[in-house]
């Protein structure tokens, strides 16, 4: 690894870090031209987080926000994918956690009136939140300017972690391009006893991702491939909200038949937002809301996927194109967009039940997938 190299991987180690810290209720610094900030994530913010971030910059700390949480909160919109809002009174009696966390929304609304700073978001702001989304928490932060001439300075007198709001930013694709192969064991499955497992692991930290090889494909050939994203209540649980659990099977079982192939199973469960956020998108679901709406009123987008860590995978496996099994246009594109042929789409689709109907009916209408 060469210097470049290692200062791309630090710069990924120090966002990785500085998630961590928000997951455990610290401040951070995030660095930008637009000016430095002090931040902290509002999921986890105590009224003593906030009383030590105002003393600590000298000014009363305010909440960013995605445009999708303030349309939720019947925020004025100001054209700005972020919002800033004024921590008053009532919200620091609420907590945070009511204001940014919308499971109760229809039994317990929070009141407001929720009030614009009147400031434009910066940079900083985006990336503050973008780190609340690195650490899986929900996408909302509290942040304080600081007036410092040299804030990473400031950051080490006061024991902070410091990082750039650009490596935050890119963190997840860049995240996805630096995977390392660790190791594989053959592994026999149930419908596919020809089976090796490979694992992935981010070179500055985080969750592996793993490759099911299935028989031995020919490199020089499209192979037949699925990329699925981890399910922890389908996939392990059976659960009947979703198809997830069928079409991981699914696709083991038609792989085996078809001869070989490979299953790029990526640690990004609930579309990118984690387990406890998709948990959250559960309950919004038991209210009426689909499941792009849901996403939305957390504050998410309704897809946070990424496709850069199975591109890098499949070329570390020694695979250029594919026969793609999918209903999702977009994972076609987004393959493409990271140097992998898509040669062909392959349907993959699977009866709807009773609990699953208005979930599959979502994909279709509301993210185009051919079902």
């Amino acid at each position: 690894m060469d210097s470049t190299q290692k200062a791309a991987v630090q710069s990924l180690v120090h966002v990785d870090r500085a998630a961590g810290e928000l997951r455990r209720n610290m401040p951070v610094v995030v660095l930008h031209p637009d000016g430095p900030l002090l931040v902290a994530a509002a999921e986890t913010a105590t009224p003593a987080l906030l009383d030590q971030m105002c003393d600590l910059a000298g000014v009363d700390p305010v909440l960013a926000i995605t445009d999708k949480r303030a349309s939720v909160l019947h925020v004025n919109p100001t054209g700005d994918d972020v919002l800033l809002i004024r921590i008053d009174r009532h919200i620091r009696e609420e907590g945070l956690e009511v204001v940014v966390d919308p499971a109760d929304d229809l039994e317990n609304p929070m009141k407001g009136p929720f009030r614009k700073t009147g400031d434009k978001p910066t940079a900083t702001h985006r990336a503050a939140i973008a780190l609340a989304k690195v650490a899986r928490l929900l996408p909302a932060a509290v942040t304080a300017p600081l007036a410092s001439d040299d804030p990473a300075e400031w950051a080490r007198a006061h024991d902070l972690l410091c990082v750039n709001a650009d490596d935050v930013v890119g963190y997840e694709r860049d995240a996805g391009l630096a995977l390392t192969r660790v190791t594989s064991a053959r592994v026999p499955l149930a419908d596919a006893e020809n089976t090796r497992i490979v694992a992935f692991r981010p070179e500055a930290g985080g969750i592996e991702h793993l490759a099911i090889l299935i028989g031995d494909p020919n490199r020089h050939e499209p192979v037949l491939a699925r990329i699925h994203s981890e399910c922890f209540t389908g996939d392990l649980l059976g659960s009947l909200k979703c198809d997830c659990g069928d079409q991981l099977r699914g696709a083991i079982a038609a792989i085996a038949k078809a001869g070989g192939g490979v299953v790029l199973y990526l640690a990004q469960e609930g579309r990118g937002i984690g387990l406890i956020n998709k948990l959250r998108a559960y309950s919004l679901q038991d209210q009426g809301f689909d499941t792009v709406d849901a996403n939305e009123r957390l504050g998410f987008l309704s897809d946070e996927r990424l496709f850069e860590p199975a591109a890098q995978m499949l070329k570390e496996l020694g695979f250029a194109s594919v026969r793609l099994m999918t209903n999702n246009p977009d994972k076609v594109a987004g393959l493409e967009a990271c140097d992998i042929k898509v040669v062909e789409r392959v349907p993959h689709a699977f009866p709807s039940n009773t609990h699953n109907e208005g979930y599959l009916a979502t994909k279709k209408k509301r993210s185009g997938h051919y079902l």
